[in-house]
This record gives structure tokens, C-alpha cells and sequence, in this order.
């Protein structure tokens, strides 16, 4: 299905009848009510309007603090309003907005997701969660139904860029990062105030342990397990620990026609090998654990000549921190036996390291509850992808649900989610909240 079959299933959506305030409700401990559901007609209606804001023939290109960005953010703020919700927006950038609870000594459920785009992206990867959360507010205010909690909903700026926005929310962003480059070519820094942000306060922005009662997110799965599966949503168990490696082998430069074979020490043949060899390491063993090696450069890169030096990057993730090392310590080892096979040498950096967030599992249990409440298959299982998720997991309890994506296809212009798809998730994200809030 296409962008223009989308705009087809959002219209179709618009002609189910939508549901009408009730008496008010209160849920209390204890109580056991019908599922609610949202407005699907409307929140397809919202990403289908988005759908025009930063679409280039290339695909989707709404990075963080571009003139896209700020497009994007303007027409974020009118559906808050739209939802009854006053926005106010964080020294970081960040977007809030808050159903009162009936009880003010309770600390807030947080929902949300991000509306910045990679560079030729889609429309799904982001926008789902934050007008899914969106909607499950503007329904809950619509139907009458009054929680025990605040409810807060949340668009993170910069999830593109390394999760800057939820970085700064739990303090972990460092001011050497303020002067990193965007994708749009502005500085952490300017960006953040061009989003109504102010940096000289950052620590205005920062979320304690306690604050939150949990942090819940929709998104799309971004891979194809789901689809395969035939399964509706997925019941985020944890998202994956990241650890990136820089990896600079070391040969020897000599001329290509002169040099004889058994004479050589050529940095591209050891890094052919290893790249090989990553792969069956990873695929020799059971388990989810994935590795990429991602990047190559090559000195001299000349036809001619023996390359003498090779550096290249590994992306290895799994959700079991022990594994994530156990293949650490593997690809150092083979980095010395194909180091001393073909007389060159292997020297490892780190850059990037995160560890595993794993979901909580009272939140996974009320996910899971409302699919059923709701008749949808589902399924737990890993994120392979990061998400602000794994930043706020650092100070309160979190889980995520997730969607299929059609093809498994994410980061693309044919990055897809079907619209019947987009309402599951977003009514599964509603009585997720009301069974968080009992």
C-alpha cells in the first residue's frame, strides 16, 4: 500500500461514526470497563495534513531544526490546542501538554513520541506516537472520561539526531554535544533555540526519579517481524543495548604489480575477512544479536596500490547486555587471528556505547491487557531500534507498543503504516493509560 492508498483508507475512516461524549467517568481501583476507543477518522486525517509538510521528491525531510521542522512543530502545537491541551514548551525544545487527574498528589502518566525526520525519511517513524498520544487525550477530554493521574502528553525535538530532547529531560546531554552539527547544518545549540528552547537553562528541563508514574510510546515497529507474523502489535519487552566500534587496521602501502601475493600486507583483504567473519559470528550463534559493518575507508583508495590502511565501524546491538559483550570480546579475538593471517593490525575504539533499557513489566502487562480487551493479536518482543523511550527509562518505568510497518520498511519514502493499523495502536495506547491509571 501507497502514500495515495493512505489518503484512500484515511477518507474511508472519516465515514465510521465517532464517538460522543458520555457522562462523566471516573475509573476507580477495581472497576473493569468496556474498552474505549479513539477517533480514527481524525488522527488519520492529522498524518495525512502532515503528510504535505516537508515532502520533497526525495521522501519525507523534516530533520531537526530545519524551516520542515519548524513547520512541522507549528502544525504540532495547533493539534494540541485542537485536543484542549495548553502547549508549553520546555528549555530543551520539548513539547508538553497536560490533562489534569482528579487527584494532584499523583504524579503524571507521560505519553508521546517525536516529529523530526531523517533525511529522505517517511511520515510513520515518529508522528504515529505523538498524535496517537494526541488523540488518546483529545478522546479521553471528548468522552468525559477523568483520570486519577495527570496525563501528559510529550513531543521530543531532535529523537533523530541522538535523542537529544529525552537526553536533556533526564540530564544525560553533555555541553560538548551543544556544538554538534544537525542534519539541517545548525549547532545543537542554535537549534534548541530556534525551537523556543533556551540553553543557558537546560537544567530547567531535567526530570527527576518520582516524577513520572510511567512513560508509555507508541510507534511502528520499523522492521517486519509483526507483518510476518500476522500479528497487530507488539508489546515492547526492551530496546536494544548499542555498542559502536571504530576499527583502524593497519598494512602496508606497496606497489600492485610488483608485489607478489604471498608477500603482502593488505589492510583491505584483512578487513574483507573480518567482515565476513563478524557476520558468522553473530549468525553462529542463537539469539537476536545483530552486527553491521557499516562504514569503510580505505588509504590510498588508489587502483594501483596495496591499501595500507583500513578503517572501518561495526554496529552491534542485542537486548542481553552479556551478549553484547560476549560478541565484544569475539570480535577483538578475531581481529588478532586474521591481524596475525595476514601480517597486519587491528585497533579497536569504542564511540558508541548504550546499554539495554528493558521494559517494565506492569506497563507490558497493561499493554497487553488492553490489546486483549480489544481482540488484537499480539506478540512481545524486542526494539532493535532506539528510541526516546530508552532515555526516559533511565528515571521511570516504560514500555513501548508497537505497529507493523508494511515491508518491515522504515527511514524511506516507502515507509508505511496501514491507517487501520495507526487506530490499533493508538486504541491500545488509551486503555493502556486508563489501566495505568486504576
Amino acid at each position: 500500500m501507497n502514500r495515495r492508498s493512505f489518503l484512500r483508507h484515511s477518507a474511508a475512516f472519516a465515514a465510521l461514526p465517532i464517538l460522543r461524549p458520555e457522562s462523566d467517568r471516573v475509573f476507580v481501583p477495581g472497576m473493569q470497563p468496556a474498552p474505549l476507543r479513539v477517533n480514527g477518522a481524525r488522527l488519520n486525517g492529522w498524518l495525512a495534513g502532515f503528510d504535505r509538510i516537508g515532502r520533497t521528491a526525495g521522501g519525507i525531510n523534516r530533520v531537526a531544526y530545519s524551516e520542515a521542522d519548524l513547520a512541522g512543530r507549528a502544525f504540532t502545537l495547533d493539534l494540541f490546542r485542537e485536543a484542549g491541551l495548553t502547549p508549553r514548551v520546555d528549555t530543551a525544545g520539548n513539547i508538553f501538554g497536560r490533562i489534569d487527574g482528579t487527584d494532584r498528589s499523583l504524579r503524571p502518566i507521560l505519553i508521546g513520541s517525536h516529529v523530526d525526520s531523517v533525511t529522505d525519511g517517511g511520515n510513520f517513524d515518529g508522528p504515529v506516537g505523538s498524535f496517537g498520544a494526541l488523540e488518546v487525550a483529545h478522546s479521553l477530554r471528548e468522552q468525559a472520561v477523568r483520570l486519577r493521574h495527570p496525563l501528559d502528553v510529550v513531543v521530543w525535538s531532535n529523537e533523530e539526531g541522538g535523542t537529544i530532547g529525552s537526553k536533556c529531560a533526564i540530564g544525560y546531554l553533555k555541553p560538548a554535544d551543544l556544538d554538534k552539527v544537525a542534519r539541517s547544518g545548525k549547532t545543537i545549540r542554535e537549534g534548541i533555540g530556534l525551537v523556543g528552547g533556551d540553553v543557558a537553562r537546560l537544567s530547567e528541563a531535567v526530570l527527576k526519579k518520582g516524577d513520572l508514574a510511567c512513560y508509555i510510546e507508541l510507534h511502528i515497529e520499523q522492521g517486519g517481524l509483526l507483518e510476518k507474523a500476522g500479528l497487530q502489535i507488539g508489546v515492547v519487552e526492551g530496546i536494544v543495548g548499542l555498542r559502536w566500534f571504530e576499527i583502524t587496521i593497519t598494512g602496508f602501502s606497496n606497489h600492485a604489480g610488483t608485489t607478489p601475493m604471498d608477500q603482502r600486507q593488505d589492510a583491505m583483504l584483512a578487513a574483507a575477512k573480518f567482515t565476513v567473519a563478524v557476520n558468522e559470528a553473530v549468525r553462529g550463534v542463537p539469539g537476536r544479536t545483530v552486527a553491521t559493518v557499516g562504514r569503510v575507508t580505505v588509504t590510498p583508495n588508489t587502483t594501483n596500490v596495496i591499501p595500507g590502511q583500513v578503517v572501518l565501524t561495526v554496529d552491534l546491538r542485542d537486548l542481553d547486555a552479556a551478549k553484547v559483550e560476549q560478541f565484544t570480546q569475539r570480535f577483538e579475538q578475531l581481529g588478532r587471528e586474521i591481524g596475525a593471517a595476514t601480517r597486519t593490525t587491528f585497533a579497536f575504539s569504542r564511540t558508541v556505547d548504550s546499554a539495554p533499557a528493558i521494559s517494565d513489566q506492569k506497563v507490558m502487562t497493561w499493554i497487553d491487557g488492553a490489546a486483549r480487551s480489544l481482540g488484537l493479536t499480539r506478540q512481545r518482543m524486542p526494539s532493535g531500534a532506539g528510541h526516546d523511550a530508552q532515555e526516559i527509562a533511565h528515571i521511570a518505568s516504560m514500555a513501548m507498543i508497537f505497529v507493523p510497518s508494511v515491508g518491515g520498511i522504515s527511514h524511506s519514502p516507502r515507509e508505511f503504516t496501514k491507517p487501520e493499523d495507526v487506530v490499533n495502536g493508538a486504541n491500545v495506547l488509551l486503555n493502556a493509560v486508563v489501566a495505568a491509571d486504576r
